[in-house]
């Protein structure tokens, strides 16, 4: 059995702590989580939530500084995101409603960066 860097097993821990912040967050601005952490064919979809007639899969990056947070998200990782929801989106979506991919970056002592509809094909 191979053991994981104490690096790596520090990042894990800081992302679901990221992930449980981001959800509180969407739950406050009136978002019902529906999902977490969810595993597909094509990667890992970290929240999805629903408002109305919006379903929303949304990637949550966390990071120590405002700066690495804004950097944290790029083209490459918001088309494996898409990806991934494409893989699933039709288990989560009825009919007639929305499908939007946000993505919520957290850093220490900072307000979270939501950016809304992030990726658009």
């Amino acid at each position: 059995m191979t053991r994981r860097p104490a690096r790596h097993a520090q990042a894990e821990r800081s992302g679901r702590r990221g992930e449980i912040w981001a959800a509180l967050y969407l739950q406050l601005q009136g978002w019902r989580i529906v999902g977490r952490r969810v595993r597909t064919p094509r990667g890992e979809i970290d929240l999805i939530a629903r408002r109305g007639h919006i379903v929303n899969f949304i990637e949550v990056k966390y990071r120590r500084t405002a700066r690495q947070r804004d950097e944290a998200i790029d083209f490459y990782r918001l088309k494996r995101v898409a990806a991934a929801v494409e893989a699933i989106a039709h288990l989560y979506c009825r009919n007639g409603e929305t499908v939007r991919i946000d993505v919520v970056m957290l850093a220490r002592w900072r307000w979270p960066r939501h950016i809304t509809n992030a990726w658009q094909p």
